[in-house]
């Protein structure tokens, strides 16, 4: 019997894709064998033991908007799309945890728990799309990870799926586990190289009274710089800061001023209306207009902004670099694209040094070796920032240009040996990570 003759067996014939009906699901420009779309955690299991014993890579699929990350695959293999796996198994309002399966979408979980008063502090951008497992193996987050941190502070146990189709359970359902190795973490940011995630548990909040974001303008870059250590040094306690330039502002409907600080504020109305009067003090001085209050649909917006800048971006690029420097890797990066004649749009969560660049290039400009210099001379401004850069997103040909990962030195080493110990037959998204993974 034939591959697919056994995964139809497994999921039925109607939830196995193959020829035309593949177009959705094609990846870098290589186009996988199949689809297949269980409905069950055991079905997932026998989907991979059965690509693994006949040596067909498997890449996990949820959403599909972190699919453009990573270095082009060798071969497409078989495609695992977990969209069937969208149940919310357990939620337990009194111990502020929930359990859900992998691919429900993160709109549908927080809406689900927002009925009860609760939240889970994610706010990825796409969360009309992005599954709750695909969140987790991309490691993604949103403006909100200044206060509440990523999915390592909100993780309390995983169940994934093996490279050998065997079910593991890490962790719990409650937020007091016993001691030992934190298997659950293992996963996060693995991009599927590790394991299948196919069901999560995770720590929630209660929904704050009150939460409002507002926008503060300034004529110079400098200024917003200045603005953003008085308020990292001020008892305020903001859950977002996040630095726009002018095409990052316009893409959400703002003023394109030179630099713009969305600041976000939640708890009790009170403190909220406090901590706005408070930071109109601090950035006035600084050079800044008075805070103006934006709508609460830009807060779902906001952490998409720079990719959103332009209608088809030529590239993508993360940054990390530390917090002190994120002013002046924005106004760098900027003058290396102008240099060679390209656009870029830049949003960064400030507080934390996280930064998300676009480049755009017109027809006659669309030059992949250009293109790749900037992204080469942006790499080399996140090192001299004490961080690394990573490509999330660029054609074929300027990814065959330049490292889609940036060198990650003796951890390189270590994540090569949990990969050749966790899936020896390399069936697992292989190729498409750090160093080769």
């Amino acid at each position: 019997m034939s591959l697919l003759d056994k995964l139809r067996a497994i999921v039925g014939p109607a939830h196995v894709l193959t020829g035309v009906e593949l177009s959705p699901y094609v990846i870098e420009g290589r186009t996988p064998e199949a689809a297949v779309f269980p409905a069950t955690v055991e079905e997932v299991a026998a989907i991979v033991a059965q690509s693994a014993e006949a040596s067909v890579p498997v890449v996990p699929w949820g959403g599909g908007s972190a699919v453009g990350v990573g270095v082009p695959p060798a071969r497409a293999g078989l495609v695992l799309v977990l969209k069937r796996l969208g149940a919310l198994v357990e939620h337990e309002p009194g111990d502020l945890t929930v359990t859900a399966q992998a691919g429900i979408t993160l709109a549908t979980l927080q809406s689900a728990l927002r009925s009860r008063g609760q939240w889970l502090s994610l706010d990825p951008p796409d969360s009309e799309c992005a599954t709750l497992g695909g969140v987790l193996a991309a490691n993604a987050s949103g403006p909100r990870r200044h206060l509440y941190g990523t999915a390592r502070d909100l993780l309390i146990g995983v169940t994934v799926v093996t490279a050998d189709g065997a079910l593991v359970r890490g962790g719990g359902k409650v937020v007091k586990n016993v001691a030992g190795y934190d298997l659950p973490k293992l996963f996060i940011g693995s991009f599927g190289t590790l394991g299948v995630i196919v069901e999560a548990s995770l720590k929630l909040r209660p929904l704050p009274d009150d939460e409002r974001l507002v926008a503060v303008r300034f004529e110079r870059l400098a200024e917003a710089g200045t603005a953003l250590r008085a308020l990292l040094g001020s008892d305020l306690i903001p859950n977002a800061v996040d630095l726009l330039d002018a095409a990052s502002a316009a893409a959400l409907g703002l003023p394109p001023n030179p630099a713009t600080l969305a600041i976000g504020f939640d708890g009790l109305g009170e403190q909220v209306d406090w901590q706005i009067a408070e930071l109109a003090g601090v950035v006035v001085r600084c050079g800044g207009a008075k805070p103006a209050l934006l709508a609460p649909q830009t807060w779902p917006r906001l952490a998409s902004a720079a990719r959103d800048a332009f209608d088809a971006p030529a590239a993508l690029m993360t940054l990390s670099v530390l917090p002190g420097v994120v002013v002046d890797t924005v106004e760098r990066g900027g003058e290396a694209a102008r240099r060679r004649g390209l656009e870029s749009a830049w949003c960064a969560h400030a507080g934390v040094g996280h930064v998300t660049a676009a480049l755009r290039a017109d027809g006659s400009r669309q030059d992949p070796a250009q293109i790749a210099a900037v992204l080469d001379e942006w790499r080399a401004l996140a090192h001299a920032g004490g961080g690394h850069a990573s490509v999330t997103w660029a054609p074929l040909p300027v990814k065959s240009a330049l490292p889609v990962w940036d060198d990650a030195g003796p951890a390189g080493r270590i994540m090569q040996r949990i990969k050749a110990q966790l899936d020896p037959k390399n069936v697992l998204n292989p190729g498409r990570f750090v160093g080769g993974i």
